[in-house]
């Protein structure tokens, strides 16, 4: 029996979700290595790499016992649009997304996603520990795949991310700040994301707020 070793490609974010108010942070934590759209540690193979977190998305829908916490986790972007283009699915890739919901930035819930195929050569999605499902969540890409209480969504996706990479070189050559809001280096990119839908009575627990924060890993 081999044995495999996951080696952490990097944190997107902390988001800190209250629900008195909504309010959403971005912490940091000293051990944490940050990464993010084309920038990750040197282990992952940068814009392109299944392991290259884009960005992490959560919030919730609904009141009361209907109220949802839904997550977004992107990577692998950005790439330009072509021709039959599906998502960037890889096997040995592990996605992490974890809660905090006792507000010690330690994770309370860690909810794992990966890819593999079926004998027909097709791709599909496995969750493991979902908040609310009493096992995994598997089906198919490009399709909402239900469980007991949570669905899922994976697939190809137009990058929402906005960011003016030109007007952010010219402040580091220049000193001066040269943002233009109207630029936008990833319209028309697309990126693979993983979407989560889960109760959010069983997200939190015992707890009045969540942290939530994402991992990629590859063996």
């Amino acid at each position: 029996m081999t044995h495999k070793t996951w080696a952490s490609f990097g944190v997107l974010a902390l988001i800190t979700l209250s629900l008195a108010g909504l309010s959403y942070n971005l912490l940091s934590t000293p051990e944490a290595q940050a990464a993010d759209h084309t920038d990750p540690p040197p282990r992952a193979g940068g814009p392109g790499d299944s392991g290259d977190i884009g960005d992490l998305y959560a919030w919730h829908t609904g009141q009361g016992a209907d109220q949802k916490l839904i997550t977004v986790l992107t990577f692998g972007g950005p790439a330009m649009p072509a021709a039959d283009q599906a998502g960037l699915y890889d096997e040995n890739t592990l996605y992490t997304i974890h809660i905090d919901n006792t507000g010690d930035h330690q994770p309370n819930i860690t909810v794992y996603a990966r890819y593999g195929k079926n004998v027909n050569d097709e791709w599909g999605i496995q969750v493991i520990g979902l908040p609310g499902e009493p096992g995994p969540v598997i089906g198919p890409v490009s399709q909402t795949i239900s469980g007991q209480s949570s669905r899922v969504w994976t697939g190809l996706r137009d990058d929402p991310f906005f960011f003016d990479l030109q007007g952010f070189s010219d402040t580091l050559n220049t000193g001066t700040l040269s943002f233009d809001n109207s630029r936008d280096s990833f319209a028309g990119a697309n990126i693979t994301a993983i979407v989560l839908e889960m109760p959010m009575a069983a997200a939190l627990g015992a707890g009045s707020s969540v942290n939530v924060w994402a991992t990629t890993a590859k063996k």
